[in-house]
């Protein structure tokens, strides 16, 4: 998949495009319909698929004080969409000055540089200025741009739509069951290794720590059965969030114990895949009560481990 980051990146490399359109964030099961069906038409007519998004939510920008959590940063949104099939990402930066950009110079522009064959978004997209440019405007106007347009219905769940509004709320409320079945995959934490206390290689269970964003949503703190990918190979891990209240002084993180693996992550990136809560985080009266506590979550996990 080809990432570009501005406008004029693809006016060469781009042709027969079937464009999806869309926040996206956390790339959950309604997104994926859209961009799904994206790929889908560019197979049909022999062209290529792409994704318009922002790197940023247009809330950081137009109402940072009603800036919600986001489930995944930009590096994660990339890797799913790649995943998806896509053939080309515009990840744009959402600024002041495209917010008050009328709809129609926004279809302007997506015909001067990407010049789509198809438009394919959800029911509750908006564009241009103060959100006026709707799904209506894009299936009344598309043709005077050179496009089709297509609306997605909204994937039900639970009798509602699915969006990342609910999933955001599932998480945080410690429901990753359902979360997981909102999102199509298993919630996932993708960040780079940093430094920690090396604590854990003491106790025969070292881990790598990641921080964790105040923007990010977070499932509460515990211990989870986990799928890490390392260096491009996928173990089984257990996943600890919290503060480690049994040692005092620790922050806030994400400890990840990674089965069966040796080597060196620090600075690296690694990938961690919520499977299950196995329990709550705990302060225990002493190391070795801690320890075999760990050693029962390692059992335990291996019911959600494949």
């Amino acid at each position: 998949m080809k990432v570009y980051t501005k406008w004029t990146d693809l006016r060469e490399s781009a042709s027969n495009l079937s464009v999806a359109l869309g926040m996206f964030d956390g790339v959950h099961r309604g997104h994926q319909s859209i961009i799904g069906r994206a790929v889908e038409l560019a197979a049909q007519t022999g062209g290529q698929s792409a994704v318009l998004t922002f790197r940023n939510h247009p809330l950081s920008v137009l109402a940072p004080e009603s800036m919600p959590p986001q489930i995944g940063d930009t590096r994660l949104k990339e890797l799913l969409i790649e995943r998806l099939g896509v053939d080309i990402l515009l990840c744009l930066p959402f600024t002041r000055e495209l917010s008050r950009e009328k709809p129609e110079d926004f279809l302007t522009t997506l015909q001067k540089y990407l010049a789509p064959r198809h438009v394919v978004t959800g029911p509750n997209f908006t564009f241009g200025s103060k959100g006026k440019g709707t799904q209506r405007m894009l299936l009344r106007c598309g043709r005077d741009f050179g496009f089709e347009a297509e609306i997605c219905p909204a994937i039900q769940e639970e009798g509602s739509p699915v969006s990342s509004t609910r999933i955001r709320r599932l998480l945080a409320g410690g429901r990753l069951t359902e979360a997981n079945l909102f999102l199509g995959y298993p919630f996932t934490f993708l960040g780079f290794v940093i430094h920690g206390d090396r604590r854990g290689r003491t106790l025969g269970f070292p881990t790598a720590n990641l921080a964790i964003p105040d923007a990010r949503v977070m499932l509460p703190n515990g211990v989870y059965a986990a799928v890490a990918v390392a260096e491009g190979r996928t173990y089984r891990a257990l996943a600890n969030i919290g503060t480690n209240p049994t040692f005092p002084g620790c922050n806030h993180r994400l400890e990840v114990n990674i089965q069966d693996f040796e080597g060196d992550l620090y600075d690296k990136l690694l990938e961690v895949r919520f499977l299950a809560q196995l329990r709550e985080e705990k302060k225990f009266a002493s190391v070795e009560d801690l320890v075999h506590q760990m050693h029962r979550d390692k059992e335990t996990a291996k019911k959600y481990w494949r």
